[in-house]
């Protein structure tokens, strides 16, 4: 009787260990005798007991690894810190599990080394410009190592790309100086500029200045010229006219801050008659 027990005993446990069942997601390594004998799908699967034993269980859904923070330095000898993240797909189990003995840490690793070689080839500014360029690099460089392990790079972002902070310190620097240089050059055109329109605005009254002086004698010239003409021998109407054309010269002459004294003549009607140049 307790023979036939543990006879119903063994066969129950043998049974339930002849069923495995995979559930959606993921993929079960089974070793027979401790070597590799088979991959099982989702599902029910059946297996020999106590020859076969699932060793490993793998997801075969899109795996996310964060690639740590690193200091990298470029080939103007900027540093910068970068972090990126990565998406895998293990699409054959068994390499991953027997490829590899810790494929996460492996990745994580190869994805900065190629991170630095890359970055190492670029400038500083290309670097924080090119994030599409250095995520093309990177997935080409790492793709092919992976599928070796049986996994497939769905892609790679660069997170953030950061001046390391005495770096930082140095643009700012840098950006305020130009900044500085800028308005310090926009100031010069600007008095320049302002300068050229005052002296040109000067010329302009100069010349307007001395248009209307010419103007004025031209006009004084032809009055006399005319009164001349008509009057003939007639002393008194122009002696009238260059005394009253004397008189408004002497006083814009005293009008003039360097004018200190004005003198006119005691005979104003000879000195008229010999600005006619009559006897």
């Amino acid at each position: 009787m307790e023979f036939a027990i543990i006879l119903v005993v063994l066969a129950a446990i043998a049974a339930y260990n002849m069923v495995a069942i995979v559930p959606q997601g993921f993929k079960y390594i089974v070793q027979r005798w401790g070597k590799y004998n088979s991959t099982l799908t989702p599902g029910i699967n059946w297996i020999i007991p106590f020859m076969d034993k699932v060793a490993f269980k793998v997801t075969t859904k899109d795996i996310v690894l964060d690639i740590p923070s690193q200091e990298v330095i470029t080939l103007d000898n900027a540093v910068l810190i970068m972090n990126a993240v990565s998406y895998i797909n293990i699409t054959t189990p068994e390499k991953a599990v027997y490829g590899i003995e810790d494929y996460t840490w492996a990745i994580q690793n190869l994805v900065q080394t190629s991170l630095r070689s890359i970055v190492g080839e670029m400038n500083l500014d290309d670097a924080l410009s090119s994030r599409d360029h250095i995520k093309a690099k990177l997935k080409a460089a790492i793709s092919d190592d992976i599928a070796d392990w049986g996994i497939t790079l769905k892609t790679v972002e660069i997170q953030d790309i950061k001046p390391s902070p005495t770096m930082q310190s140095a643009m700012e620097a840098q950006a305020a100086a130009e900044r500085q240089r800028r308005a310090t050059v926009t100031k010069a055109d600007g008095e320049k500029q302002a300068a050229i329109l005052e002296a040109d605005g000067r010329l302009e009254a100069s010349k307007r200045d001395a248009e209307a002086q010419v103007v004025l004698a031209r006009a004084s010239q032809e009055a006399i010229g005319l009164v001349t003409s008509a009057i003939g021998d007639k002393e008194i109407p122009v002696a009238y006219l260059l005394g009253e054309q004397y008189v408004k010269a002497m006083q814009d002459m005293s009008k003039s801050n360097n004018a200190k004294t004005v003198v006119l003549p005691a005979d104003l009607m000879n000195t008229i008659k010999g600005v006619m140049g009559r006897s």
